[in-house]
């Protein structure tokens, strides 16, 4: 049995998909179960609850061979680490009791060299938490997801820029959830590996933010420029819009670490390389939220 958290989540969702018809027995945690689809309703079993909560892990957990293991933002959080652990701890002492085999588990680049970067930190101090169990791990290793320029929208269509305290000459890589979902699925749907380590998606190219400026303005047929912004009004900001300070600085640290080249210390292999490039998910996702929104 394959057990998914976060099924109504970003990525978590394009897993459930891609191994929905599939003849596995699945089952999910879901906080709310109602936002599930009606064909996933009819397909899984579905536990209700917080993935946090012991109780529903060891409940969602027994007889489950492999889960695929999402750790949620909470830009309220007062503590980075300690909102990513008060995940991962409860899910290690049911990954002990229940006896699961293998975890795939959304983590980040940086292992080996991330220090005080944030939102990374907290990831890797995740993977670590897990491998100390003894379970069959993969820790899937992103650089940032391109979904999360959709939160820049509003600014593009009022100001034509978009906003981050990095340079905008810093190439780096950047990959889309779909290909996530489709390496997580492929590696759920696969139970002849053990042992632990990381699985590298850095998506097809390394792009900066003014390189992506220039794609999205050819695409959306209008003009978008980058801007970078210092860290401290970049924090002031995301705290007006109601994220804590503490989830404010990890976003600074994270950014100044990728800044300064985290991303760049994975080399680039066909294996890590996956499909989808930042023009052709400009084309599918950007331009039709981008109309949608107008």
């Amino acid at each position: 049995m394959i057990l998914i958290t976060t099924p109504t989540g970003q990525i978590g969702r394009q897993v459930l998909d891609n191994i929905l018809d599939s003849a596995e027995a699945i089952r999910v945690i879901a906080r709310d179960p109602s936002r599930l689809a009606p064909r996933v309703r009819e397909r899984v079993e579905v536990v209700p609850g917080s993935h946090n909560d012991p109780d529903v892990l060891t409940e969602a957990l027994a007889g489950a061979d492999s889960v695929f293991w999402v750790v949620p933002p909470d830009p309220g959080a007062t503590s980075v680490e300690g909102h990513c652990l008060s995940f991962t701890q409860p899910l290690c002492e049911a990954i002990t009791s229940q006896g699961v085999q293998r975890v795939v588990g959304v983590s980040t680049l940086g292992r080996g060299v991330a220090k005080n970067a944030g939102q990374i930190s907290a990831a890797l101090a995740m993977d670590e938490l897990i491998e100390k169990t003894g379970v069959s791990y993969r820790a899937l290793e992103m650089p940032g997801f391109m979904e999360n320029m959709l939160r820049q929208i509003e600014p593009i269509k009022s100001q034509g820029a978009f906003f981050l305290p990095m340079s905008g000459d810093r190439r780096i890589p950047a990959c889309a959830t779909r290909d996530i979902a489709a390496v997580a699925a492929e590696l759920l749907l696969d139970d002849s590996w053990s042992g632990q380590g990381g699985v590298p998606i850095l998506g097809p190219e390394d792009l900066s933010a003014d390189d992506m400026a220039q794609i999205m303005s050819e695409v959306l047929e209008r003009p978008v420029r980058f801007q970078q912004v210092p860290g401290e009004a970049y924090k002031a900001t995301l705290m007006r819009h109601g994220m804590s300070e503490a989830w404010a600085q990890g976003m600074i640290d994270m950014t100044t670490e990728v800044d300064r080249g985290i991303y760049n210390t994975q080399p680039r292999t066909p294996q890590s390389t996956t499909p989808t490039s930042f023009r052709q998910w400009c084309e599918d996702v950007l331009k039709p939220a981008f109309t949608q929104s107008s």
